[in-house]
């Protein structure tokens, strides 16, 4: 007798939740959302994930080539310093 009673309190609490906040849940005033969002929302969410995946592995790789370019760049800089230090030391000796 006492199990029946404490389903019957987490029942009711469940039911007030979803009376209070049932409008909420359910989406309620998609219709003041921007178009953007009901745009996004219209379509299937895979597609919407697939996007801003697609987005973030290209932002990605293109900060790579970016870092790799400036990198090349130092790494001639540092190797045309070493050459005329050893043309130095070898023309001194």
């Amino acid at each position: 007798m006492n199990i029946n009673f404490v389903q019957d309190t987490v029942n009711s609490a469940v039911d007030t939740l979803t009376q209070s906040y049932g409008d909420r849940w359910e989406g309620a005033g998609t219709e003041e959302t921007s178009a953007f969002i009901q745009f996004m929302s219209s379509n299937d969410l895979i597609y919407v994930v697939l996007g801003v995946s697609l987005i973030i592995w290209f932002v990605l790789l293109f900060f790579m080539i970016r870092v790799d370019r400036n990198v090349a760049k130092l790494e001639q800089k540092v190797d045309a310093v070493n050459l005329s230090d050893q043309t130095e030391k070898t023309d001194s000796d």
